[in-house]
């Protein structure tokens, strides 16, 4: 016999999913999470969006590094666009 990863039931150890509470019990790879995914989501924001959506309950670490890749990038975007009107603003009154 095993315990639910979830819930802490007594379940069958083939058990795949927990009669319980349905959580799934096998291992789907470990989540390392990783700098590449950061980038990812960084070069191109609306892809690291989607993989935090996507990847939020099934691969935290993973779908956080995109997602704050995504959301640096779209910082960075504004900032870049904040100093440019400034800039602007300062020539034209020149």
């Amino acid at each position: 016999m095993a315990f639910c990863k979830k819930c802490g039931a007594e379940i069958d150890d083939q058990a795949a999913i927990c009669p319980k509470c349905g959580v799934p019990q096998t291992l789907q790879g470990e989540d390392k999470g990783g700098f590449l995914w950061g980038l990812l989501g960084c070069c191109i924001p609306l892809v690291g969006l989607i993989l935090f959506l996507v990847w939020r309950d099934t691969k935290p670490k993973s779908g956080k590094a995109a997602g704050i890749g995504a959301l640096v990038s779209f910082i960075c975007g504004v900032v870049w666009y904040v100093v440019i009107f400034v800039i602007g603003l300062g020539a034209a009154l020149v």
